[in-house]
């Protein structure tokens, strides 16, 4: 989560809200497992795939506010959060594609992203700068798509509740990619910025 930078940051390891977020990253194999399982011969899952959506969504918020609250900001926490959101979105992608719920061209202008994303760390990894922070827009980005992936997996069926679900779910994958690569221009914007500063002082 994006927090004050006036806020203390602690070194602790095992705090809750780290607890909160390494859960979510467990609960990204068996989300995928559970989203796959009709397609290598075993039930459909999509209720329980959902349920593991819906708590990765509670916890996402609960670590951030907590950590605020309760003065546990940690650089494992400012690592594991956004790493979560990833997983849960590259897994989601799999899942759903792999389906053919979702169509290869939108799975390859969000991946096309995250591409560009990695590249800019790589960038800043050689000038000595951390990973970029998330920031606001980014994180709104990621919502859109939480909400998206879970509707659009639940239009995967029949009657009236699926085809509201595939209605709303496609109007958030839609402001979701949006937004998605608009954090990502900003986040090559201040990657720039930062390299041509750098360049200046030396």
């Amino acid at each position: 989560m994006e927090v004050q930078e006036t806020r203390v940051q602690t070194d602790r390891v095992l705090t809750i809200p780290n607890i909160l977020s390494m859960a979510r990253l467990v609960g990204v194999p068996v989300f995928l497992w559970l989203v796959l399982r009709p397609e290598f011969g075993g039930p459909k899952s999509d209720g329980w795939a959902l349920l593991v959506l819906a708590l990765s969504g509670i916890s996402d918020y609960l670590d951030g506010k907590l950590a605020r609250r309760w003065n546990q900001i940690s650089s494992l926490g400012r690592l594991l959060d956004p790493a979560a959101d990833r997983l849960y979105i590259l897994s989601t992608l799999v899942g759903l594609t792999w389906r053919e719920i979702l169509p290869l061209w939108l799975t390859a202008v969000l991946l096309a992203r995250e591409l560009v994303l990695l590249v800019m760390v790589g960038i800043l990894r050689r000038h000595g700068y951390p990973p970029p922070q998330v920031n606001f827009l980014g994180k709104a980005a990621t919502f859109n798509l939480m909400y998206a992936f879970p509707l659009l997996l639940l239009s995967d069926g029949s009657g009236w509740i699926s085809s509201l679900a595939a209605i709303f779910g496609w109007a958030f994958a839609g402001w979701g990619t949006t937004l998605y690569w608009w954090a990502g221009v900003l986040y090559v914007v201040q990657v720039r910025r930062l390299v041509r500063a750098d360049s200046m002082a030396d």
